[in-house]
């Protein structure tokens, strides 16, 4: 089963490689490995995510999301969307940003001796406004998640209140809302303030609407776990699967932001990163994804799931203050990696738990 689930991923990978090392020799080899693993540490929160939205989809939307979606994450995500910044930046057209993209000014510079910018520079000047749109969709997602009530909680003494409070409606707009006026008007430089409101504003608007389209026209069946969970009973098609399916698609876009931006920390050529991020980051957390479904292990380690919203929520809020402020990318991946170990040794805990009270009832 594993060389089913991860078999693609390995050969993509070395294929990769060698694409990378004919490419750019033995550093642009190592650059790639380095993206890849970034990409897969960056997003294991999403996976994880990926995977219960993904066990939702009928057959035949999880194979779209498994192949269409691959291609929008790896093209669209990690080599196409670089540009659209670059081109809405500087007013070029589309050959002319690809040939910006690969002929860099000498020696890492940020400018051309004629003074024009460099295509890393585009690109990191454009991150107020990409940090506001992905950090304020990440945050609503986590707080949609938290501030409903639910059965299992895995940090119970902020789990529960919070859960309660989320009676209140609309809190969860009235707090990212809150956060986003502070992120503007405090961490975000003078000349950003409108860009990072404007960005924000539209990332929660995307969230409420790309989310509320799935709730419309997804319909509970029995059986199914109060806490949003799916049941085999009940399977998103049609309409509900399409709109869960761009959920999805928006949500990974929301992920890679961060990753995109952080890669130009590594290297700025563009094939390179589509090489590290997209197909070989990009393939295993597909991968990673399939087998959580295909294994139940969200169902088995119940608070995975819990785990990986907080990861997401503290991966918005490192968005947010990054507007102001650089966070190295190895901070961003650990505190995500850290929740989600966290959650995964209390699953074990509480599955050990469990066995022991069955065995001595029955004793």
């Amino acid at each position: 089963m594993l060389l089913r689930i991860f078999g693609a991923s390995f050969a993509v990978t070395v294929v990769s490689l060698v694409v990378a090392f004919l490419y750019g020799g033995p550093q642009a080899l190592f650059l790639c490995v380095i993206l890849g693993i970034l990409e897969v540490s960056l997003s294991f929160d999403n996976a994880v995510i990926n995977a219960t939205v993904l066990q939702r989809m009928s057959d035949f939307w999880q194979k779209i999301f498994l192949t269409v979606g691959i291609l929008i994450a790896v093209f669209g995500m990690r080599l196409v969307f670089p540009l659209v910044i670059v081109w809405a930046a500087s007013g070029l057209g589309p050959v002319e940003a690809l040939n910006l993209a690969l002929n860099p000014p000498a020696d890492g510079a940020a400018y051309f001796p004629d003074g024009s910018p460099s295509y890393e520079t585009l690109i990191t000047d454009a991150h107020p406004q990409i940090a506001a749109f992905g950090g304020m969709f990440l945050l609503m997602l986590f707080l949609h998640f938290i501030l409903e009530e639910r059965d299992i909680h895995w940090l119970r003494w902020i789990e529960r209140p919070l859960g309660k409070a989320g009676k209140l409606d609309q809190l969860e707009v009235v707090i990212a809302s809150v956060l986003l006026l502070i992120t503007a008007t405090v961490i975000a430089p003078d000349d950003k303030v409108s860009t990072v409101m404007i960005a924000g504003v539209l990332g929660m608007i995307t969230y409420i609407a790309v989310n509320g389209l799935g709730e419309m026209f997804h319909i509970p069946g029995e059986g199914e776990e109060s806490a949003g969970g799916p049941s085999g009973l009940a399977k998103a098609t049609g309409k509900a699967g399409f709109f869960l399916f761009l959920y999805l698609e928006v949500l990974d876009a929301s992920f890679s932001f961060d990753g995109v931006i952080g890669a130009f920390a590594i290297t700025s050529d563009p094939i390179i990163i589509a090489l590290g991020l997209g197909f070989i980051g990009a393939m295993f957390v597909r991968s990673i994804t399939i087998f959580l479904v295909r294994k139940g292990t969200l169902s088995e380690y119940v608070y995975l799931e819990h785990g990986a919203h907080w990861a997401i929520g503290a991966l918005a809020l490192i968005l947010l203050y990054s507007i102001g402020t650089h966070v190295p990318e190895v901070i961003t991946g650990l505190v995500g990696i850290a929740l989600i170990g966290a959650a995964f040794a209390s699953s074990i805990y509480r599955n050990r738990k469990e066995k022991a009270q069955e065995a001595l009832a029955s004793s």
